[in-house]
């Protein structure tokens, strides 16, 4: 790593919050445990995770995505792993590139390592993210958390879910922990568990666990196979209505709205905020 000084940003969507570190050119090597360092929330600058702005281009693992997004989200987990999708993080992506005076109002694509996400930048600020389609792996799954346990709904919305359906969100313990799964070879990487109330037609609360990050306060892929996991409880699958469906979906930080099309087509709506910026001091990076 280098001693030059190095930009930041800091920024949430419904406060799921992240560094942003632009790195056009890809220049910048970010090994696991710097990530982990400056994500720690009383050693470093605090975060659920890390925006690595890249020019899809510069990165060889979004060059065959450069001619459709200009943008990669190279993004990070709060302890350094590296992750398919963010759907909150996404929306701040955008914002800042927007912010940035990199792209304009209206609508860009962002290369991820879940494929290539369609933003729309609306005009009152809010920011609609296409998520694509939600698949629903036939596997059977638990989901244990202090001796209680639920069936659970698995979602891949470019990331792994396990949904579950409680009496009272306080049932899903902490949250610091992961929580246990069976049968155990259903996530072999892992999976982020998320945890829902019904709050009335349409409306439901969760808290999720996010997989190397532990309990966040928003979690924007998991919203949105939140929302497909109680359409189809509730017997609401588009594909088959041929009718969109639109689910709100609170969070502990902020409420996020879905909307799962005919097509299968997920889109998530909900604000994002970029709320400093400055430069990470090369003496501690030495350290670090």
């Amino acid at each position: 790593m280098s001693t030059s000084q190095i930009a930041f940003l800091k920024g949430h969507g419904t406060e799921n919050d992240f560094v942003i570190v632009p790195d056009p050119d890809n220049a910048l090597t970010l090994p696991a445990a710097l990530v982990a360092r400056l994500c720690d929330r009383r050693a470093g600058i605090g975060a659920d995770g890390l925006l690595h702005v890249v020019r899809s281009a510069a990165h060889p693992e979004a060059r065959s995505m450069a001619d459709e997004a200009e943008w990669f989200m190279d993004y990070r987990n709060a302890d350094g792993s590296i992750a398919e999708m963010c759907g909150n993080g996404v929306r701040v992506f955008a914002h800042h590139l927007q912010r940035a005076g990199l792209v304009e109002e209206g609508d860009l694509t962002v290369a991820t390592r879940g494929g290539p996400k369609r933003v729309h930048l609306a005009k009152n600020g809010d920011i609609t993210v296409s998520m694509g389609q939600a698949l629903l792996p036939e596997a059977g799954v638990t989901v244990s958390v202090d001796g209680r346990s639920w069936p659970a709904r698995n979602v891949n919305m470019g990331n792994p879910h396990a949904v579950a359906f409680v009496d009272d969100l306080d049932h899903a313990g902490d949250l610091f922990t992961a929580p246990s799964f069976t049968p155990e070879g259903v996530y072999p990487e892992g999976v982020n568990v998320e945890f829902v109330v019904d709050r009335g037609p349409r409306h439901v609360g969760m808290r999720v666990h996010e997989r190397g990050s532990g309990e966040t306060r928003s979690c924007g892929t998991g919203a949105c196979a939140v929302a497909v996991a109680a359409a189809r409880r509730d017997g609401a699958d588009p594909a088959v209505t041929g009718l969109p469906v639109t689910y709100r979906v609170d969070l502990p930080g902020g409420t996020l709205v879905i909307t799962e099309h005919p097509d299968g087509a997920v889109e998530m709506t909900g604000p994002a905020v970029i709320v400093a910026e400055g430069v990470i001091d090369p003496a501690w990076l030495e350290t670090a």
